[in-house]
């Protein structure tokens, strides 16, 4: 590691190689579905755009210009490390986190469940919830003197662990599948990320990205090991600040999930607020994903005790289910448990159905989100269809933006 200035890297590379890093700049109704899906059946409608469903998308690119000194002064690797912390800290206090919950009382009406709360990350500085975690990984590589981060993904996560570097100024460098294309590259170049296509699916990426940080001694961003309290803690946020807004638990959290871990933090901050007596009650933690594509919901509905592994070849991608598929769920097992622990459940959402769920909540909440996000509240209102719940708070996490 060193603290030399930094210097531009290469905007992309298609090298399998690891490259050289240089740090960079009332009882609720039984009334079923059916009304939800006459009203949005996506057959029914004009297509849907490309851009609907090609990954999440930012409000804005980049920290906003108030911020400009705090950036600077985080990024100078000439400051001493205090300051660049206090100044980093400065930025994710004001732009990462702290995203609305709002009651959908329109979508309240249409399925006859009432007290339905939207938690939407889409607000973060890259349009999803991988802010969180992006922030705090930056942060962590920072105090512990690396120059540069690396980390897999398949888009969102790379868009914001891109920004979170540049605010930092940290090299980055990020590990894509090289079948995998979307326009959120765009946003890493623009960050100054290095980006390096690897042949395989995307644990294929993480390996090679994990074996770069390894060679290299720089700092390793991806889920799992050493990282996971950290990304834990980050995602416990969410549960924080909807108890700041309801004053307890509400009876659901409904999240989509993939590895695992945003579920996985959610729960753990609840856990927390629990034991220290903030709260009355641990709400039911509740999963969303791609039907048939997914350890975390397989080993719910099978009522097994861990996360067993899916045949890689079983998993088909789409431009819908992407954000959720995995035949690995790094934090399966953490999802797992806190599913189990609070005597929640789980279930699979088609890409038909989150496309619809994502007009549904554009038309009558006026949130365009990535289709992904919905399968939490398709999960939930599923299970409502067929047991109604009682007169209570429900809140659903969705957990990315579309432009």
């Amino acid at each position: 590691m060193n603290s030399s200035s930094p210097a531009p890297v290469p905007e992309s590379s298609d090298a399998t190689e690891p490259p050289s890093i240089i740090p960079a700049a009332s009882p609720a109704s039984s009334r079923p579905l059916e009304v939800l899906n006459s009203t949005v059946e996506p057959q029914r409608r004009s297509p849907l755009p490309a851009s609907f469903l090609d990954g999440a998308s930012a409000f804005f690119t980049g920290i906003p210009a108030e911020l400009d000194g705090q950036r600077r002064v985080a990024s100078d690797p000439s400051r001493n490390i205090e300051d660049r912390l206090e100044a980093y800290e400065d930025i994710i206090d004001s732009e990462v986190g702290d995203t609305t919950l709002a009651r959908a009382r329109n979508i309240e009406r249409e399925v006859g469940l009432r007290q339905i709360y939207l938690k939407f990350e889409g607000a973060n500085p890259t349009g999803t919830q991988k802010d969180r975690i992006a922030f705090a990984q930056c942060q962590d590589a920072l105090r512990r003197g690396f120059d540069a981060i690396t980390a897999a993904t398949c888009g969102n996560y790379g868009a914001a662990v891109a920004l979170a570097a540049s605010a930092a100024g940290l090299g980055c460098v990020i590990f894509i599948p090289e079948s995998y294309h979307t326009r959120r590259t765009q946003e890493l170049t623009r960050y100054g990320a290095r980006i390096v296509r690897v042949p395989g699916d995307y644990e294929s990426a993480v390996l090679a990205s994990r074996r770069l940080a390894e060679e290299q001694e720089i700092y390793d961003a991806n889920p799992g090991g050493a990282n996971t309290q950290i990304q834990l803690r980050a995602y416990g946020g969410i549960a924080y600040e909807i108890y700041d807004e309801l004053r307890d638990a509400p009876a659901v959290v409904a999240v989509p999930v993939s590895n695992g871990t945003t579920l996985g933090g959610i729960y753990r901050g609840f856990l927390s607020l629990y034991r220290r007596g903030k709260t009355s009650r641990m709400p039911r933690m509740v999963a969303g994903s791609s039907y048939g594509k997914n350890p975390i919901i397989q080993a719910v509905m099978k009522s097994s005790d861990r996360c067993d592994d899916l045949r890689p070849e079983r998993i088909h991608e789409t431009p819908v289910n992407e954000p959720l598929i995995n035949w690995h769920a790094i934090d399966g097992d953490i999802a797992l448990e806190a599913i189990r622990h609070t005597g929640g459940f789980a279930s699979y959402a088609s890409d038909k159905n989150m496309i619809s769920f994502a007009r549904f909540i554009l038309e009558r909440e006026a949130l365009n989100v990535l289709p992904a996000s919905t399968a939490g509240l398709s999960v939930l209102l599923e299970r409502h269809r067929r047991e109604p719940f009682p007169g209570d708070r429900y809140v659903v996490v969705l957990t990315g933006k579309r432009s």
